[in-house]
């Protein structure tokens, strides 16, 4: 959405995630192929047009360094093609910091925008910590924003949080602000706001750990999204939100 403008665009996400997981394989053989990187790129762009979809979001994750041609490749045979077909704008999802294998200004140079994914500071595999710290979220910003400038950036916020088993390594899981309400609740335990990363955090002690989004976490991400120039934001993702939150943006 744009900060301040009301007018709903419908994008369409184009993904190289399948099953559990991203398959970089997919863009290093499109990389390497340029007919059948033709094919594809005018069926998605064909897609794009005839269900009217004023853009395209295109995700492709877990790639190398050794995969940047090829990345930038793909990314530019599907944005001529959706140009081609009059899908206006392409927007590119990078992570928040990794600007070896995804540097923002020869991104902006083959697609419209970039779209960096300002969560995900502790991940799933990770040790239990806040998701988007205000901090660090500022930091990550400006980083991207000196690469390309604000105007060429769409800020991605998170919605969910993350409950982490301290009884086992497996992964975390996401859970959603309500998830996270109720599992506090049955374990009689209060979701507190942590001072330092202003995020809302609960432990069932020797069991679980949680860090979940809220809309005072995130009023304070899109103010300092917007004092630092950006005016478009994306949220990860819808269903999951603190339901405050929508009137904590219209405000």
């Amino acid at each position: 959405m744009r900060l301040g403008n009301s007018r709903i665009k419908r994008m369409a996400i184009v993904t190289s995630w399948h099953g559990d997981r991203f398959h970089p394989s997919s863009i290093r053989t499109l990389g390497r192929d340029d007919t059948r990187l033709a094919r594809a790129a005018g069926a998605i762009a064909g897609h794009a047009a005839a269900l009217h979809y004023s853009g395209l979001v295109l995700d492709f994750e877990s790639l190398e360094r050794a995969d940047r041609h090829s990345l930038l490749h793909v990314i530019k045979a599907i944005a001529d093609s959706a140009h081609a077909r009059h899908v206006a704008t392409v927007v590119v999802a990078i992570p928040a910091v990794d600007t070896v294998v995804y540097p923002a200004k020869p991104l902006v140079a083959v697609a419209d925008l970039v779209m960096p994914m300002l969560y995900d500071q502790h991940w799933s595999t990770s040790a239990p910590g806040a998701i988007s710290e205000p901090d660090w979220v500022r930091s990550a910003l400006a980083g991207r924003i000196a690469e390309v400038g604000a105007s060429r950036i769409v800020a991605a916020l998170p919605l969910y949080g993350y409950r982490w088993s301290l009884k086992t390594k497996a992964a975390a899981q996401d859970v959603t602000f309500t998830d996270a309400k109720r599992s506090a609740a049955q374990a009689g335990v209060q979701l507190t706001r942590d001072s330092k990363t202003n995020t809302l955090r609960g432990a069932k002690p020797g069991d679980w750990e949680i860090w979940v989004t809220d809309s005072e976490l995130l009023s304070n991400l899109v103010r300092q999204t917007k004092d630092a120039g950006v005016d478009r934001i994306a949220l990860w993702r819808i269903g999951q939100e603190d339901p405050a939150i929508w009137r904590a943006i219209a405000r």
